[in-house]
């Protein structure tokens, strides 16, 4: 098995890049079904796909939920974007980038287990 010397600063970035995916994914959860507001809402039977929202209506998203939302946005597609272009990458031949991409999510892991026992 292959192991590569990622650099902090890349290791930095895909542990920010895992953060803000995970509060991402926190704040949907918490947040209304629809952005703007929306009446609950069956599909009638029949269809090939049961879908409904027969839990209380949407209010929809306060601008400020917006606006979070936006900027865990934008801040994800920046860290995903210094990641992809980092240099290091072109220190790692072509056939085994995607080897070395899979290996910087372990390798965050491997690092976090590694602290905490020393």
């Amino acid at each position: 098995m292959t192991t590569y010397d990622f650099p902090d600063d890349l290791l930095n970035a895909q542990r920010d890049l895992q953060a803000v995916r995970a509060e991402l994914a926190a704040l949907f959860e918490a947040l209304p079904y629809s952005v703007e507001p929306m009446e609950a809402w069956a599909r009638p039977e029949g269809y090939w796909l049961a879908t409904s929202r027969t839990y209380p209506d949407s209010p929809g998203w306060t601008e400020a939920e917006q606006q979070q939302v936006t900027e865990l946005r934008d801040r994800e597609r920046d860290l995903a974007i210094a990641i992809v272009t980092h240099g290091f990458w072109s220190t790692v031949d072509a056939g085994d980038q995607i080897k070395a991409r899979d290996a910087l999510k372990r390798a965050l892991e491997e690092h976090e287990n590694s602290e905490a026992a020393a």
